[in-house]
């Protein structure tokens, strides 16, 4: 498939809707596009609306039906720049940004960016082995940039108070020979929450690498643990953890310079865009924005869901 190489050729390139239609059933149905009802290939196109027909069921359906794209007024030569500017910016894009650049509302476009964060998310149940760094840090704005009415609301003692919570294990030399991290919030950093989930993600006997968290201190049992006080020292040898180091001054300088403040209910998403560009880091921006779309199908969140309203309407 003829993929562009740059964002420049990607807009010119998606700028004319019947190659957007071409270029995503391609992708989407390489053998010919079928009825996502039935299953049907008995089909009919109708080509002043981009839709097509099912003979069988009799069902009309498009590109977008089954995938984030759907009920979307929004057309596709304005959905794919949007996701090659969100999957391919190192340090993320902002809905003001993607608004300013594709003429749609910052409403508009805050909706598309967090439909396409879902089709980013690459959930396995895959275990990391090797030498696997397990790490975490805390996710919120510091006491001397907040107003003296939201400080003395958030800041009501010392330490990570009004913050959220983040652990990463991170793999080094993963299958493709580069390391990839996986990222979640978590409520606190005891060791009941900690230790469940680095047993849920490294498979055992796998040699792992913490700071001197006592958190940790009961891995010894499943793993090779070895520990690195960072009072004394950042690293020895092969005992650090600067792997997660790195991950965490990428993903803070694109929350603190790029999205600027993250709800804690949205944080997972921002976390899930974040680690999805660090482990497809060594690939094309192309194949990169190739691979993103190649998963939109099966996806989809509601205005509703992301605005915390689902449960009331």
């Amino acid at each position: 498939m003829d993929t562009p190489k740059t964002l420049v050729e990607a807009v010119r390139y998606f700028a004319d809707p019947d190659r957007c239609l071409a270029f995503v059933a391609g992708l989407r149905w390489p053998r010919g596009p079928i009825c996502p009802r039935c299953t049907s290939p008995a089909l009919s196109f109708l080509r002043t609306r981009r839709i097509w027909k099912c003979l069988d069921c009799q069902k009309q359906f498009s590109v977008k039906v089954g995938t984030i794209f759907e009920d979307s007024p929004i057309g596709l030569d304005k959905w794919l720049p949007a996701l090659w500017m969100l999957v391919n910016a190192k340090n993320g894009v902002s809905s003001y940004e993607i608004g300013r650049a594709l003429g749609v509302t910052q409403k508009t476009a805050w909706f598309m960016a967090h439909r396409i964060r879902l089709a980013m998310q690459t959930h396995t149940f895959d275990k990391l082995g090797g030498e696997v760094e397990v790490d975490e840090t805390f996710i919120g704005g510091k006491a001397r940039f907040m107003h003296k009415a939201k400080r003395q609301q958030k800041i009501t003692a010392r330490g990570p108070l009004g913050k959220s919570a983040v652990v990463g294990l991170l793999e080094r030399h993963g299958p493709d020979g580069h390391s990839r991290v996986r990222v979640k919030p978590v409520p606190n950093v005891r060791r009941t929450t900690l230790s469940p989930e680095v047993r849920q993600h490294v498979e055992p006997g796998a040699a792992v690498f913490t700071d001197a968290l006592s958190s940790y201190d009961d891995l010894g049992a499943s793993y090779v643990h070895q520990v690195i006080d960072h009072a004394e020292a950042y690293a020895k040898g092969r005992v650090h953890t600067n792997g997660l180091e790195n991950f965490w001054s990428l993903l803070k300088r694109a929350i603190k310079g790029t999205y600027v403040s993250v709800e804690p209910f949205h944080l997972f998403r921002y976390l899930d865009e974040q680690s999805y560009r660090f482990n497809t880091r060594k690939v094309t921006d192309g194949l990169r924005f190739v691979r993103t779309l190649g998963t939109v199908v099966g996806k989809r969140v509601t205005y509703e869901r992301l605005i915390g309203a689902e449960a009331t309407t």
